[in-house]
């Protein structure tokens, strides 16, 4: 699906969405049919990681109480890592499509043109926010305010804490509020919480319907919370990476039953559906609920995450639902529970699991669901993959999620498993189902073909434009172009030709120069000690922006690290 067609598909929809408005009428119970959507989405929450699947060390009280009166999709699948879970949950699309490859080195951006379920709750009238992790892109046209969300309070990059906004704290955190910098006060999880129930209750005085994303950071590293919070754990016997992981996670309980208490308080629980999942695996060892693999794997215990679905008086309460579903459903699932149109032209992976939620149907047609991430911005063919079925999972190149141009077999490295009698994930049966491998194989092998017709796996491009973004803060760790662990720029395309204040984070002890290639052409300024910025010259086009400071007489160094070292502000004078 080309550009041009997916912006004209969001032209569309705006006139439809219009169209609709004009004919419910702003006082009519068109209006008043759409239920409020809270969908909580946890950082690092693997399946183990709450009491109601047997977890014995764990305090998740509320988790556990929410379990009992929601639906529980217990075979729940994403992405086995965070920016791909975020892509696939916001558009219903396999996250190869939105231009996400995977977590960071210019792996992470979201192309501006997709369309997020925010943009279509947005256009029916919905009032919509997010607070916590973003995480497919930082500047225009990829931020929360470029797709749907009229209120965000974030936190850039893949975690806080991580460049751009170093050093940064988990406590008191730097955020991002409305795209405008923003000093909290509190723990980062408590601070998105008392944000998203003070927008919510912005929308019930104003009688708006309202969809609310609380992705928190947590639990993911780096491990931040109180000590007393995660010290109690540790004196049950745990050790210190768990306990403070089970800390984290009792705050996050904790907030959440705040949450559904306000909801109870101010009558707004029988016309909210509050969802609640994890993004990925457990990233360090621990309980993972008898799984095998964690975060990054492709093993049951990075990809199948705790779902639950809560909606009293309309969700049959200690329901538990063992089909196959993904993130990719819950796009068209929302669409369908809060009657909100969907243009036909936009396509979607997923599958409406309204009619399982709902009761109406017991069983959705059988499919197949298709996972896969690894490092680089170049995707091989079966490199960390899966193919997941109500029955059986067919495995590729397990564990090799780090390993960047993996050296591959003439025949693929292959494991079969036979979920419905092995869910651990323990015994191999490739060589007595050979024909399922087959049609499996077939199916993921055909399956990548099309992901590669989307987009040709290109990661979303940062707009320079002053009118969008007064200043564009291009941060290299997350958003450049890498190649073999070597930062090349950033891909960009510049609106406005004209003067433009390039300024570095630089270490500059010793005097040396700014460089900047654009268009194929190397250009330079001196900087004397303690300066860090220059006046460039830049035509308008699409292509590799590169800037470095180099130290006269030197080598050009090319940090590799996560840090804002080489980070670049960007802005246009003239």
């Amino acid at each position: 699906m080309n550009e041009f067609y997916i912006s004209t598909v969001k032209w569309f929809t705006g006139i439809l969405f219009l169209v609709t408005g004009v004919l419910c009428g702003e006082e009519t119970a068109c209006a008043a049919s759409h239920p409020n959507v809270i969908v909580i989405l946890t950082d690092d929450q693997g399946y183990g990681d709450v009491g109601f699947h047997g977890n014995s060390k764990i305090n998740t009280p509320y988790l556990d109480r929410m379990a009992e009166k929601s639906i529980e999709l217990t075979r729940f699948y994403c992405s086995p890592v965070c920016a791909p879970t975020r892509a696939s949950l916001l558009t219903g699309r396999n996250y190869y499509r939105t231009g996400v490859i995977h977590t960071s080195r210019g792996g992470a951006k979201m192309h501006g043109e997709e369309v997020t379920i925010a943009e279509l709750l947005q256009q029916s009238g919905y009032q919509t926010g997010i607070f916590g992790k973003w995480h497919l892109g930082d500047n225009y046209p990829m931020r929360p305010q470029d797709q749907g969300f009229t209120e965000s309070l974030i936190h850039k990059s893949g975690g806080i804490g991580q460049s751009p906004d170093q050093p940064n704290s988990y406590f008191n955190p730097k955020l991002w509020k409305n795209g405008e910098a923003f000093q909290s006060t509190g723990y980062c999880t408590d601070v998105f919480f008392d944000a998203a129930l003070e927008f919510i209750d912005q929308q019930k005085q104003a009688d708006n319907p309202f969809f609310v994303y609380l992705s928190t950071n947590a639990p993911h590293t780096p491990l931040e919370i109180a000590e007393s919070y995660w010290k109690p754990y540790q004196q049950q016997g745990l050790d210190e990476t768990t306990a403070r992981v089970y800390g984290m996670i009792t705050n996050l309980d904790e907030n959440i039953g705040k949450l559904l208490s306000h909801l109870d308080q101010t009558g707004l629980t029988e016309t909210t559906l509050v969802l609640f999942l994890g993004d990925n695996g457990p990233q360090q060892k621990r309980n993972t609920g008898g799984l095998r693999g964690r975060k990054s794997w492709i093993y049951e215990g990075g990809i199948r995450v705790p779902c639950l679905a809560h909606w009293p008086g309309h969700f049959h309460e200690g329901t538990k639902i063992d089909q196959i579903a993904a993130h990719i459903d819950l796009m068209p699932t929302l669409l369908a529970l809060t009657d909100t149109l969907r243009p036909e032209a936009l396509k979607l992976d997923g599958v409406d699991l309204s009619p399982l939620l709902t009761g109406s149907k017991k069983k959705l047609p059988e499919r197949s669901l298709f996972f896969q991430v690894h490092r680089g911005l170049t995707p091989q063919r079966y490199q960390n993959f899966a193919v997941v079925t109500d029955r059986f999972k067919l495995a590729g190149y397990p564990g090799t999620f780090g390993k960047e141009n993996l050296i591959l077999q003439a025949e693929p490295v292959l494991e079969l498993y036979d979920l419905s009698v092995d869910p651990v994930e323990q015994k191999n049966v490739l060589d007595s189902h050979p024909e399922t491998a087959k049609i499996l194989l077939k199916q993921y092998e055909d399956w990548f073909s099309e992901m590669r017709t989307t987009r040709n796996f290109e990661p979303g491009l940062i707009v320079i434009d002053r009118e969008q973004e007064k200043s564009s803060i291009l941060c290299r760790y997350q958003d450049g172009s890498f190649q073999g662990g070597i930062s090349e720029g950033w891909m960009v395309e510049i609106v406005r030709p004209g003067l433009y204040r390039v300024k570095i984070n630089q270490e500059t002890t010793r005097p040396g120069k700014l460089c900047v290639n654009w268009q194929g052409r190397t250009v330079h300024d001196f900087l004397k000690v303690g300066e860090s910025a220059a006046e460039f010259e830049l035509t308008a086009g699409t292509g590799l922006l590169d800037i470095w400071f180099q130290v006269e007489g030197e080598d050009r160094i090319y940090p590799g690290d996560n840090s804002p070292q080489g980070d670049v502000v960007l802005t246009q004078i003239k």
